[in-house]
């Protein structure tokens, strides 16, 4: 398959290359399908433009939906749950049948024990050809069952087997379903449970932050180079968070143009030299295109900052780190906040100001 190719305009609408794209493919306008489509055009995942462009000339929706669930689990959860149920159903059933083979079998084994023991015990009647017969039997019994239970085994061998892949299959979907595809960092879904197992002990009240980021006038970027642009950009951002922190960290992409930081162990003096380090690494990394060398300029970001012990709930300790990233933006942009420095003023007022 070849996409349509995308204009080297950088004001061209990649909405409407996505919808021709589809329209020569012969795709259903699903939204499903128009965010694999637009995700490959844009190049942000370059192994989703690969499997995108080895599809045929009129890929069905299966093939399509199997690139969705690679690339955008969170989007497939139900199907994928609910083919693994049926998988793990399927599996059980045909184990409980083996099982009652087994059990079967081994009854009847049992009845043969039984048939010659009593032969066995009336001695006046035992003779070399019965005696025969009667190891001729129990030998064969013994090798039937033990053929089956090799059977038996090797069977079930296969069904754990099967098991096993169904469930590394929904281990890896739950990894997908937590995971941000653009930047490979967590995403919201993630965020709002590990946000939320901070106030499930006190000592995680006692040693946790919050550090908000939003990369400013992000808006501006994208209208004047692109949403192609902005994607790398963010990319970009990502990578400094990534390679910023502790391993142990938990950092994450809430939205369009917003990280997440959750810093546990460390004082509020830290976590905010933690912040104001990541900053300046951003503002001071150059934004370049490799392929035109074409400078896109400085890009910043500015910051918010709350301690867990200063907020009540999950949803107040991200209100009062959102608030300090507000007075960060309405400050001048470019600089890292803490609430706990901020002048009291009234929660409404916040309203009235906008990131960018």
């Amino acid at each position: 398959m070849q996409p349509a190719a995308v204009p080297a305009d950088r004001n061209t609408d990649i909405a409407s290359t996505v919808v021709t794209t589809m329209r020569q493919l012969g795709v259903l306008g699903l939204p499903r399908n128009y965010e694999i489509f637009y995700e490959a055009l844009c190049g942000g995942n370059h192994e989703l433009s690969l499997a995108v462009v080895s599809l045929s000339n009129r890929p069905t929706q299966e093939d399509l939906d199997r690139i969705g669930r690679t690339f955008f689990a969170q989007h497939h959860g139900p199907a994928i749950v609910e083919h693994a149920r049926d998988v793990i159903a399927k599996e059980l059933e045909d184990i409980a049948a083996l099982l009652r083979s087994e059990r079967t079998h081994i009854e009847k084994y049992g009845r043969i024990l039984d048939e010659t023991s009593s032969g066995l015990s009336n001695r006046s009647l035992l003779s070399q050809e019965l005696l025969h017969k009667i190891a001729g039997a129990m030998s064969a019994a013994t090798n039937s069952t033990l053929d089956n239970n090799r059977q038996i085994s090797s069977t079930l061998s296969e069904k754990t087997a099967e098991l096993e892949s169904v469930k590394s299959k929904l281990e890896e979907y739950k990894q997908l379903a937590n995971t941000d595809p653009l930047t490979q960092l967590r995403n919201r879904r993630a965020f709002d449970k590990e946000i939320t197992r901070i106030y499930n002990s006190n000592r995680g009240i006692l040693f946790n932050a919050l550090i908000l980021a939003d990369i400013d006038r992000f808006k501006d970027i994208n209208d004047r180079y692109g949403h192609p642009v902005g994607d790398r950009i963010i990319q970009i951002i990502a990578d400094i968070f990534q390679s910023s922190i502790r391993a142990d960290m938990f950092v994450a992409r809430t939205g369009g143009e917003e990280f997440a930081l959750i810093v546990e162990g460390a004082s509020e003096d830290i976590t905010y030299e933690i912040a104001e380090r990541i900053r300046v690494l951003i503002e001071q990394t150059p934004f370049t295109s490799s392929q035109t060398g074409m400078n896109y300029g400085t890009v910043t970001v500015s910051m918010g900052i709350c301690m867990a012990s200063e907020a009540d709930s999950p949803e107040d300790l991200y209100t009062k780190a959102d608030r300090a990233l507000y007075r960060s933006k309405v400050s001048g942009r470019n600089r890292v906040t803490r609430h706990s420095a901020m002048a009291a003023r009234a929660g409404k007022g916040w309203l009235l100001y906008k990131k960018d």
